[in-house]
């Protein structure tokens, strides 16, 4: 697929799509034309960029991790510098956080829904 399909596909700017690819978060082939090529998984590996760039990783952290997302695995245990290794304990950490408050909410949410739905059939009969 072309950029412009990939950017609609994802919802990322080409300029963004084209940053990607210069630093190595995403591939693509060259048309006899030039025009850069994608295939169908690179929609996926986007997906995981911008929820890894969302996450607060740098995408110099992102290009390492990037092997651990897909089957088989191809982990480089020798770009493991102890910088990076510290950031992405505390990104986990950061993480863990994140979605023990989010389920908190989640469950907070569905308890209220509960309770209003039970209210409103109470109402009803």
């Amino acid at each position: 697929m072309r950029i412009g399909q990939l950017s609609e596909l994802t919802g990322v700017s080409r300029r963004l799509l084209r940053y990607y690819e210069e630093q190595g978060l995403i591939i693509s082939q060259r048309c006899a034309n030039g025009y850069r090529d994608y295939d169908e998984q690179t929609v996926d590996r986007v997906v995981q960029v911008r929820g890894l760039l969302d996450a607060g990783l740098p995408t110099r952290i992102i290009k390492q991790i990037l092997p651990c997302l897909d089957k088989p695995r191809n982990i480089v245990f020798s770009d493991a510098t102890p910088e990076m290794l510290t950031t992405l304990e505390a990104e986990l950490d950061r993480m863990s956080r994140r979605i023990e408050c989010l389920a908190r909410n989640r469950d907070a949410i569905a308890d209220y829904l509960g309770e209003v739905r039970a209210h409103a059939r109470a109402d009803v009969a």
